[in-house]
């Protein structure tokens, strides 16, 4: 009988750098501007904002990570959804219909400032390409 397994543990010190390489990447083909950055991180601090951005690197929480996870889910998601790249990027700032977004852009709903957000705009984004929801 197989057992199932567990997940895997994320390690901080290990996750930060890459997380945040991914990051970055991801903000600036959405061409985000300081402000929405901090936001999606929930970063409160700017002085260990900016050395995050500089150095793409440092001490990530367990939260923070998790936002970083949720964003990539959603460009993920987008690319397969939308497999031009110029419209999975700017689907975020285009107007939705979608009850979830009540005709505002998803970037709205995701610079909350709550995770939840974030894990909401993913699930929608996953039930759409017939993932989970």
């Amino acid at each position: 009988m197989l057992m199932p397994t567990q997940p895997k543990k994320v390690d901080p010190r290990t996750a930060s750098a890459p997380a945040l390489k991914a990051f970055f990447r991801i903000t600036e083909r959405w061409d985000l501007d300081v402000e929405e950055e901090m936001a999606l991180l929930g970063a409160t601090a700017r002085s260990t904002f900016f050395k995050w951005k500089k150095d793409k690197d440092g001490h990530l929480s367990m939260d923070t990570l998790e936002r970083v996870s949720y964003l990539l889910g959603i460009f993920k998601a987008l690319h397969i959804l939308l497999p031009e790249e110029g419209a999975a990027d700017n689907w975020i700032k285009q107007p939705n219909t979608a009850p979830l977004f009540g005709g505002q852009p998803a970037l709205k709903r995701m610079l909350s400032g709550h995770v939840s957000d974030l894990y909401e705009v993913r699930k929608y984004l996953d039930a759409q390409r017939g993932g989970w929801a």
